[in-house]
């Protein structure tokens, strides 16, 4: 049995509770503590799931913390994954991993200088719907990957969300925030891209809050909300992807990919489950029976939600000295991908890339197993 990996948080915010949550459902990893710069707000989630509250600079010098989670806002992703590495951790990030590649670098140099780990969210193309994908795309059921759709749009987070305030600012904006679920799942899918374009809109200048506790406040807008874009990958397939929140309704699938011997509907990206159709040419056919995979099993309500299923593989990765799926090759390549999305719709002509990755190693029943506790 891999040894527990002493893990602690930055970020006491609504994402937290999730991994406080999760987390002792795998193998590898246990959350220890809590920290935040608002002590109160640290002190709070610590005492909710029966872990200690620290201080940033307590945690980071912890003793028994080997791995600490960056769940600070976007903006912040970068100093603070600093801090952790340069005080002797690994660092697993919330998405987006970073905002630049310049920082995305600077990381990864400081940790291969101390023989570190980065690995960033999304985790979710480890569930077991997008594996089934992966393993029928690889096996050849519907031919060569030609091209495809990827569409996530409605109408932003100021209806539900009580600071919405960051999601509109850079650094957010749907295809930050969204973005890196659809961006890594078909990377895990199709291989890296080769180059992007892009058209982008900002419809409005600023947004209304209707939840609590600000209902009624404006907050003003200043990255681009509608983005439709073109990815070109290297293995030549062409997938147009549209992201947006200023659309009400809309009837488009999450993701499509197209084959030269029929289609796939692939489930929406920013969960672990999903139900799957496959066509044969033009004709519905049956999926392959033979795959019983738990990360697709309904456990949160209407939900497959294995978050930290990331997090457990890269500590199991750690101690068996092999490359980790969430990679910061992989978060790195998407950060890329993401951002000159948006650089291409600045300047009106398409982006080539400058980095690229390995796909990640497939996830199949029997790995996915060996992470759960």
């Amino acid at each position: 049995m891999t040894e527990k990996l002493g893990v602690g948080i930055i970020g006491a915010g609504n994402i937290s509770a999730a991994y406080l949550r999760l987390s002792p459902n795998f193998v590898g990893i246990e959350v220890r503590a809590v920290a935040d710069i608002n002590m109160d707000a640290a002190t709070a989630r610590a005492e909710e799931f029966g872990v200690r509250a620290e201080t940033v600079d307590g945690l980071l010098a912890s003793d028994d913390i080997s791995i600490i989670i960056n769940l600070t806002i976007p903006a912040a992703h970068f100093e603070i994954s600093k801090r952790i590495l340069e005080a002797g951790k690994h660092v697993y990030s919330e998405k987006p991993y970073v905002l630049t590649l310049e920082e995305g670098s600077e990381l990864a140099k400081i940790a291969a200088a101390n023989n570190l780990r980065i690995g960033s969210a999304p985790d979710t193309f480890m569930g077991g719907s997008h594996q089934h994908v992966r393993h029928m795309i690889d096996e050849g059921l519907v031919g060569t990957i030609t091209s495809g759709t990827a569409f996530v749009m409605g109408h932003g987070m100021e209806h539900w969300h009580p600071n919405p305030d960051f999601f509109y600012q850079p650094g957010a904006g749907p295809v930050l925030d969204i973005g890196p679920y659809y961006v890594t799942n078909l990377v895990q899918l199709l291989g890296p891209v080769k180059r992007v374009g892009a058209l982008t809109a900002t419809p409005h200048s600023e947004r209304l809050i209707t939840s609590e506790p600000r209902n009624g406040e404006k907050i003003p807008v200043d990255t681009p909300t509608t983005i439709h874009s073109l990815l070109e990958f290297q293995s030549g397939a062409v997938v147009t992807m549209v992201t947006s929140w200023d659309v009400w309704q809309h009837g488009h699938s999450n993701m499509e990919l197209y084959g030269t011997e029929g289609t796939v509907h692939v489930p929406d990206p920013n969960f672990f489950g999903g139900d799957i159709r496959i066509t044969k040419r033009s004709d519905a056919a049956e999926l392959p029976s033979d795959w019983d995979h738990p990360f697709a099993v309904v456990n949160d309500g209407e939900n497959a939600n294995y978050r930290c299923a990331g997090l457990s593989d890269m500590a199991v990765a750690i101690a068996e000295d092999r490359p980790h799926r969430c990679s910061q090759e992989l978060a790195l390549h998407v950060v890329e991908v993401m951002t000159s999305v948006l650089i291409s719709g600045e300047k009106g002509q398409f982006v080539e890339m400058t980095t690229s990755c390995e796909r990640p190693a497939p996830l199949g029943p029997e790995a996915a197993k060996a992470l759960q506790a």
